[in-house]
């Protein structure tokens, strides 16, 4: 092997850590607002658990976030609106980034 063969298979090692730990954080994210959201519709424990889940899942219909903006805002119907649901995205990334770096 040559310095350059071990550099790329060192790139994409890395290339592939990099998109599985944002998978990971995407998903952690949506969980984290599916309860935040779950709360606000009153449910609590497994209904809640479920709830979020199912927000974990509306990410897989579409690449970006509209599928689970869409989604939380239909379900919030007037008690949150997309800014909010928005930020709240934003919030909880910030959570799911720090919740998964101390899991390392």
């Amino acid at each position: 092997m040559t310095t350059f063969d071990d550099r790329e298979r060192a790139f994409e090692t890395k290339f592939a850590h990099d998109a599985e730990m944002q998978f990971r954080a995407e998903a952690r994210r949506n969980k984290l607002t599916g309860l935040w959201a779950a709360g606000l519709l009153g449910k609590s424990g497994d209904d809640a658990a479920a709830y979020a889940a199912e927000v974990v899942k509306a990410d897989f219909q579409e690449a970006g976030d509209a599928d689970v903006v869409r989604k939380l805002a239909a379900d919030l119907d007037g008690k949150a609106d997309e800014a909010t649901i928005r930020a709240k995205l934003a919030e909880m990334m910030v959570e799911a980034k720090s919740q998964l770096m101390s899991e390392s």
